[in-house]
């Protein structure tokens, strides 16, 4: 996956009409241009940053139904999503795990409810079902979370649910659009719509981030899954700032592996903010989330407030013994859930469906909204079921029920830290190392990330810059922001020789990514 050799494909072929062109690439636009693609479909993908660089890199890493959505009563979603839970666990085993979770009883009431609760949720999994949910007393509780405040526990209940790498997921559905005959392109900007004269969108006006170089890209379907951006590609179209989505901030911490001391996640049905409290085990770390505060307005870097940190904090320390504080923070990182817009009813974000919606204006401009990871999909299907009808196509089936996903690989060790390359990870040991050992060298003593790892990046994942690596082809950022500020320098120059950047460029890029992740981490209370 180069990116010169794909923007090629487009720059030197003007007059090739596109069946279908995606403005975004966070997990519903790839998803889309995986499944356009399979089916056969002429498809370009273009993304004004990296892929992922949003909403898609910021989750809680869970494939999941939603706890949280059965209780309000959500059974359709909650049904779709553990359906989807189970085929991209079967289409991406290299990415998606089994992860046990136990949900701590204090009250005697809560152990009767939470267990009917999950035994309805495994009957709604059915044969995509990952594990029973059962009771457990207080020691096998304590056993499995030593970290648990023991004062009146009572006892558990244990169910399962699924992990994965979300940025890694997009990156590998790039790879696999790819694959399968897409153009997808990273830092290439949608700046006008076209319109032909019944005043139909036929094509996209794109700005090459890199070379500052316009070039124009006709198309019959024009797909808006830009996220949180929705709006400014829907104000191109009609010129209207109508708002069709509303935004909910979702922050997260990261602890170290002592603030759990087990392999079992703790998920808390009822928080003051009433969400769902997830305390996770990640590579070999722990994200504590998530918050769900309104906000007004889109960015690609949200930051987390005082008072959402202070909520994680004290939150969690209810619960647990070694109680977290400001100075184990290893990271906080906050994304913002495009909410499909209620009709203009005032209703809290926690409250708001993820259900995702699917919009056609005037022009034949498709628009979605909503949705979440777990459902990617099932969200893509729909959209280009709907881009063929819209754009006249040929109709083709759907085949991503059973597509597996780039990298597949089973049978294989989670704990491994590299575990997520999939089959990648054999080519990186045969194609770098077998030529050039040093490139083994780990970039820092903290982190699992070798030299090894930024020339496989830049050269077959697209990435473009500092960040690209540490924010989304790995997850340094996101698991310790102050040891990937000390990796950048050795990554930058890695990616100087490979992209043939000069010294300023090197440079520039160490300051922009240490600026970058300053605002990953708590101030010193020093």
């Amino acid at each position: 996956m180069k990116r010169n050799l794909l923007l090629q494909k487009v720059t030197a072929n003007p007059g090739k009409v596109w069946d279908v062109i995606i403005i975004g690439g966070g997990a519903t636009g790839l998803g889309a241009a995986v499944d356009a693609a399979s089916r056969g479909y002429a498809t370009l993908l273009v993304e004004q940053s990296d892929f992922a660089k949003g909403t898609s890199s910021r989750s809680t890493k869970l494939v999941h139904g939603g706890v949280r959505y059965l209780a309000q009563g959500d059974l359709s979603l909650v049904f779709e999503a553990l359906h989807e839970r189970g085929i991209l666990m079967q289409n991406a085993p290299h990415l998606v795990k089994n992860l046990r979770f136990i949900i701590p009883v204090y009250e005697w009431w809560e152990g009767p409810l939470y267990n009917i609760g999950m035994k309805m949720y495994d009957m709604m999994a059915g044969k995509l079902g990952l594990g029973p949910s059962q009771k457990i007393s207080q020691d096998e509780t304590l056993s499995a979370l030593p970290n648990l405040d023991r004062r009146g526990l009572l006892g558990g209940v244990i169910y399962y649910d699924g992990q994965f790498d979300d940025a890694r997921l997009a990156i590998h559905l790039a790879q696999t659009a790819v694959e399968n005959g897409a153009v997808v392109l990273n830092y290439v900007k949608a700046t006008e719509l076209t319109k032909d004269a019944n005043g139909l969108v036929n094509g996209v006006t794109l700005l090459d981030g890199e070379s500052n170089n316009t070039f124009h890209a006709a198309g019959k379907t024009i797909i808006n899954a830009a996220g949180i951006f929705v709006d400014s590609i829907k104000s191109m179209d009609d010129g209207r700032s109508d708002r069709s989505v509303t935004m909910s901030r979702g922050v997260h911490i990261v602890v170290d592996a002592s603030f759990l001391q087990g392999n079992s996640g703790i998920m808390i049905p009822h928080t003051a903010d009433g969400r769902v409290l997830f305390a996770v085990p990640w590579h070999n770390k722990v994200i504590i989330g998530t918050t769900d505060t309104e906000a007004t307005d889109p960015t690609l870097e949200p930051r987390a407030s005082q008072e959402e940190i202070s909520f994680l904090l004290n939150t969690s320390a209810a619960y647990l013994q070694k109680d977290p504080r400001p100075e184990d923070v290893l990271s906080v990182f906050a994304g913002l859930r495009p909410l499909a817009t209620s009709n203009g009813n005032q209703v809290e974000t926690k409250d708001i469906s993820r259900k995702h919606q699917i919009s056609v204006s005037p022009s034949g401009l498709l628009t979605i909204t909503g949705g979440k990871w777990t459902i990617y999909r099932k969200m893509a299907e729909d959209l280009i079921d709907k881009a063929a009808l819209v754009g006249g196509l040929e109709e083709k089936k759907c085949v991503t029920r059973h597509l597996p996903i780039h990298g597949f690989r089973k049978n294989f060790i989670f704990d491994d830290p590299l575990s997520y390359y999939g089959t990648d990870a054999i080519q990186i040991d045969e194609l770098l190392l077998a030529s050039d050992p040093a490139l083994a060298q780990k970039l820092h003593p903290g982190l699992p990330y070798r030299k090894a790892d930024v020339v496989w990046a830049v050269q077959n994942e697209m990435a473009r810059t500092v960040e690209d690596f540490l924010a989304r082809r790995t997850q340094a950022l996101f698991l310790d922001a102050g040891a990937s500020m000390e990796m950048a320098p050795a990554v930058a120059a890695i990616m100087a020789h490979e992209l043939h950047r000069n010294a300023e460029w090197e440079q520039k890029q160490i300051e922009h990514y240490k600026n970058l992740a300053a605002g990953y981490m708590l101030p010193s209370s020093d």
